[in-house]
This record gives structure tokens, C-alpha cells and sequence, in this order.
């Protein structure tokens, strides 16, 4: 039997967290299907963010996670045929992948797109090359102090964790509205976990709204808001993280932790 909870308002930036009944919707997700050619692969998956929350998109293997991740960022594999996404009032689902990107979406994926042959400095600046334009470089080097100590070192040098936050702040030196991560913290030893979940924490601070897709869940619970769960492409949950946390029955029948 699923189990889908609709909370009356989850957490958004601002610090008063009592606001949260009266937040507006930021990004909304409405009943999308998308398919890999002939294959039915995210199946009526609806869901709502508020702005600057950080929400944990969690399923075994397989369960369309990814796959719903691409479909937000009007990525063309797989295809949308149904459905719509919206963000801050903007039909994302009349949109192609740039100009999602221009709208303000920002994907991170599985494996990272560092740019071979070019620093990490240069990394940043190809991301600025066009509007709009996010971050400043000394503002993302604040951030991330290892990426300014490193700024001149070819970019795929970089250890795991590394890499990992030049991809973050490649993603923060355009202007985005939500942050898009797939699997953030794969490979990853544990305090390098816990480093880029605190720089999420000051990400969201900023009122970034943040989906993270992530085998970690538990990693990812602590750090999100809420949580929803896919099973083969349907949502099974939608509610609070913290929840899922205590739910040790939950977790086993969707999540096998």
C-alpha cells in the first residue's frame, strides 16, 4: 500500500519557518510522463516545491529518479509526453534544455562534466561566458576555498570531492533558481559527504531551492526537507524527510536501508 502525505507546508529559506503555511509553490511538477523511445519510464509523477527547500527525490535503482531529474531540465532523453513543469510561474514544459537553463534550472549530473584541458578557474568562466550570470568568482571561491586554492590546476585533477564542488559552482556561476543533483556524493568518503552537505545548508540559506537524487539516502534525509519516494516510475511518498528517517518500515519496503 503506498503511502503519500501531503503536509500543509513544508520549510522554505527563510529563516522563520513558521511562514511555511503560507509559502508559495515555486516549482511544481504535475502529472509528467516521459519515455526512453517506447519505454514508459517516469509514469504520472507529481510533486511540488516550495522556494528555497531542499528536497530528497530517493527509490532503489531503476526507479526513475534520473530519469525524472532530465525530464525537469527538458533534457531530450526521455521525452515528455505528457504533463507539466512549472517554475515561479514559467512553463518549463514548453521548453528545450537551454532554455530551461536560462529560466534558471541547473542540472548537476552523475558524472560531473568537467571540462578536460581546461582549470578550474577556466571551468567557471566558460559557465559565465553568456548570460545570465550567477555567482562571482570570488564569491563561489568564499564558498568553496579549495577551488580558489586550485583555481590554476586542470580541472579533472581534482579528487572526487573536488570535482564534485566545481560542479556545484560551475552550476552556481550562471543565475539559477533550482539546483538539480544526481547522486552528489557517489564515491565520496564520509567527511567529504558531510563538507558538501554543509555547503547545500549555506546554498539553500541563499534561497536556492535544491532536488537531490541520491543512493545515500539517509545522508540525503539529514540534509533535505522533505522527501519523495519513487517506486518504477510513480510516486509512493511525498512528506516530511525526517519522517522517512523514523519509518525504519518505510525505508526497507522502498529504499532497502
Amino acid at each position: 500500500m503506498t503511502n503519500v502525505e501531503h503536509l500543509e507546508g513544508p520549510k522554505p529559506f527563510s529563516r522563520d519557518r513558521n511562514m511555511a503555511a503560507t509559502a508559495p509553490k515555486y516549482l511544481s511538477v504535475w502529472e509528467i510522463e516521459a519515455y526512453y523511445g517506447e519505454s514508459y519510464i517516469v509514469q504520472n509523477v507529481s510533486f511540488d516545491i516550495h522556494e528555497g527547500e531542499i528536497l530528497a527525490l530517493l527509490g532503489r535503482n531503476g526507479a526513475g529518479k534520473t530519469s525524472t531529474l532530465r525530464t525537469i531540465a527538458r533534457l531530450d532523453d526521455p521525452a515528455l509526453k505528457h504533463g507539466e513543469i512549472w517554475l515561479d510561474h514559467q512553463p518549463l514544459h514548453e521548453m528545450k534544455s537551454h532554455q530551461a537553463a536560462a529560466a534558471g534550472i541547473a542540472l548537476v549530473p552523475e558524472d560531473r562534466r568537467i571540462i578536460a584541458g581546461l582549470t578550474v578557474e577556466e571551468n567557471l568562466q566558460l559557465a559565465q561566458i553568456a548570460p545570465p550570470i550567477g555567482w562571482s568568482l570570488e564569491r563561489i571561491y568564499e564558498l568553496f576555498p579549495r577551488l580558489g586554492e586550485r583555481r590554476k590546476q586542470e580541472g579533472v585533477t581534482l579528487s572526487g570531492g573536488e570535482q564534485q564542488m566545481l560542479s556545484i559552482a560551475r552550476a552556481l556561476a550562471r543565475d539559477i533558481k533550482v539546483l538539480l543533483l544526481d547522486e552528489p556524493y557517489e564515491g565520496l568518503a564520509p567527511v567529504i559527504v558531510q563538507e558538501i552537505a554543509k555547503t547545500l545548508e549555506i546554498i539553500r540559506d541563499q534561497g536556492i531551492t535544491t532536488v537531490i537524487v541520491e543512493q545515500n539516502a539517509v545522508a540525503a534525509l539529514k540534509l533535505a526537507d522533505r522527501a519523495v519516494i519513487l517506486d518504477t516510475g510513480t510516486v509512493v511518498y511525498d512528506g516530511s524527510a525526517q519522517e522517512v528517517l523514523d519509518d525504519e518500515q518505510l525505508r526497507a519496503q522502498y529504499l532497502a536501508i
